[in-house]
């Protein structure tokens, strides 16, 4: 007997499941017309193009389903694909669909499924998947601390209680208020609302942006960093004002 047929053991585990949570958009579509969709996609994207690149998204059939669209899931991925994001899963797909969206690797997630809603998870075994978040609600509350790698995407207005690190990336159709340090990428106004603002104790972002316009941290006047400020736009122009200046 060879005597390196056998193995020592390893104590040493070479990988582990752990519990996570990230937010990764949910992609809802209400139609078939690919053009039209590809078209959007690379219209939003355009505003926020560092925050699109390479997005990863969850495809949601639901409504599209209900309105009996027919849509090829090979097709819409590379669709999605060609607008710089990246389809991560799929839910309330039919039959077909799910079968297609497994054949090309991508996973099928339960509408009900705890990972995605908040309701809880009912007679299945926990499976080590990322968690989805999606809100319809017009504010999204955050209490945690936002992590590098981090993204968060809100449809109407995102407050954060604690700190946003480097590297993580908020982005919000209304305003967002940071109550702690910003740090990261902040968007607001994602859609073109020209009236967002952007709210936080301390300025210390990676880039700033209200509908489109955007500063980099070079750009940002060393007089106003780490200070309480407001962001908004004027004229065209970001504007970054120091809330507590005295006027």
């Amino acid at each position: 007997m060879s005597t390196n047929s056998k193995k020592k053991p390893n104590s040493t585990p070479a990988l582990e499941f752990k519990s996570s949570n990230f937010s990764v958009p949910v992609l809802a579509l209400s139609g078939d017309d690919l053009i039209t969709i590809e078209q959007q996609l690379i219209e939003k994207a355009s505003l926020a193009p560092d925050f699109f690149k390479n997005l990863p998204v969850v495809i949601d059939l639901q409504a599209s389903n209900k309105l009996n669209c027919v849509i090829d899931i090979a097709e819409l991925t590379a669709v999605i694909k060609k607008a710089g994001l990246l389809p991560i899963g799929i839910r309330g797909g039919n039959a077909q669909q799910n079968k297609q969206a497994l054949e090309l690797l991508i996973p099928v997630y339960s509408v009900n499924s705890a990972a995605i809603t908040d309701e809880p998870q009912k007679q299945q075994a926990p499976v080590p998947t990322p968690e989805i978040e999606t809100r319809d609600t017009s504010t999204m509350l955050i209490t945690q601390p936002i992590r590098s790698g981090q993204r968060i995407y809100a449809t109407g207005d995102l407050i954060i209680m604690s700190q946003v690190s480097s590297g993580a990336e908020i982005m919000a159709e209304g305003n967002i208020h940071v109550y702690n340090t910003l740090r990261g990428r902040a968007s607001a106004g994602i859609q073109g609302n020209k009236d967002a603002r952007i709210f936080c104790f301390d300025l210390q972002a990676e880039l700033i942006s209200v509908a489109g316009n955007y500063k980099v941290s070079e750009d940002i006047d060393a007089s106003i960093r780490n200070k309480p400020v407001q962001i908004y736009l004027q004229n065209q122009a970001l504007i970054i004002q120091d809330l507590l200046q005295h006027h």
